[in-house]
């Protein structure tokens, strides 16, 4: 009797805990649903209930998010963390949230990414940036995302954005870019090219507005002519000396003349975009190619003609090898006719 007894007891106990709730959140059973938001929170509740499908953190006061922070709720698939403080995320912060689809990380106060941080996201397939301090984003933010489908990172410091990144992303449809700092130098034509073939295939965007350097400024990315972008030259191979080589050559710097460090308004990557020298007309540019071609064509018919003549005249000659000397000694036509006459008098 006493053995069933705890038993009991021990069976409760654990039904307690399956049902738990923390004391400024609202839990909702049936659905799987923690609602945690404007609750004035500054860190994660650590009490959530292991069943918890979607997780509201939202309008709280979380600075920063430790490894393994939502290690108790294993098949958490939604997760909003919108509107703290968050200016630090461990890169383990999200490890074992397998089946996580929806993270918003919205209006906080990230000023960068770190690679490893979204490694165990597998199933990802909405993520929201926006509204953040991010000044730039890693080449790759762990394994393919094959499954993400909404990337947004408008409204932040971003210059650039690598090309590969946006390659792992595979089936994204929706991505957010706008009001950023956009430099369109040499290293923003990787996104030129990506967005172009992403919206020939029906991906959908917003606009690319450049904020320097003052030549492109206020222009959209995809409305500047292609031809008009040129391929960053290669870094310098010499790093160490000062007179080959400006400082931050991982960003791809190049060598510069003296009279360009002079210059305080141009690009200080060295690749800024500039207009080629180009025909100030394409109708003129067509006409000159039309005039070359006819020219051409003419001196091939007159050396064409030219052969004709010479086979002709080479021909004639030798059938009349007579034909010479009866001119100069005898001009009649009788005699230039007996001339051509291949049989002896």
């Amino acid at each position: 009797m006493k053995g069933e007894l705890l038993l009991l007891s021990g069976v409760i106990v654990l039904l307690q805990v399956a049902h738990s709730c923390p004391d400024k959140c609202h839990c909702h059973t049936s659905s799987d649903f923690v609602d945690c938001s404007q609750q004035d929170l500054a860190e994660i509740p650590s009490d959530l209930p292991p069943q918890t499908r979607t997780l509201h953190l939202q309008d709280n006061q979380i600075h920063q998010l430790p490894a393994f922070a939502f290690r108790s709720v294993p098949w958490l698939m939604t997760l909003n963390l919108s509107n703290n403080s968050l200016s630090s995320l461990a890169p383990q912060a999200f490890d074992g949230l397998q089946h996580l689809q929806v993270l918003n990380l919205s209006q906080n106060a990230l000023p960068s990414l770190e690679s490893r941080l979204f490694h165990s996201l597998s199933q990802l397939r909405e993520l929201d940036l926006s509204s953040n301090n991010i000044s730039h984003l890693p080449t790759s933010l762990g394994k393919p995302w094959e499954n993400l489908t909404i990337f947004a990172v408008q409204q932040n410091q971003l210059q650039q954005l690598d090309g590969a990144l946006l390659e792992s992303m595979p089936r994204v449809r929706l991505l957010f870019l706008k009001d950023n700092l956009w430099k369109c130098n040499c290293h923003l034509r990787g996104l030129k090219l990506w967005l172009e073939k992403f919206i020939y295939k029906g991906g959908i965007t917003d606009s690319v507005i450049c904020r320097s350097p003052d030549t492109w400024k206020g222009k959209d990315l995809l409305k500047i002519p292609h031809e008009l972008y040129r391929p960053c030259p290669p870094p310098a191979p010499d790093a160490g000396s000062p007179h080959t080589q400006q400082p931050s050559s991982a960003h791809g710097v190049v060598p510069r003349s003296p009279e360009n460090h002079s210059s305080g308004g141009r690009d200080p990557l060295g690749c800024e975009f500039k207009p080629k020298p180009r025909p100030a007309n394409l109708r003129h540019a067509i006409g000159t190619v039309i005039i070359t071609g006819v020219a051409c064509g003419v001196l091939c018919l007159m050396m064409l003609a030219a052969a004709v003549y010479g086979c002709t005249y080479a021909a004639i000659t030798a059938q009349c090898p007579g034909r010479s000397a009866a001119r100069a000694g005898e001009p009649g036509k009788t005699d230039r006719k007996e001339l051509c006459d291949g049989s002896p008098a």
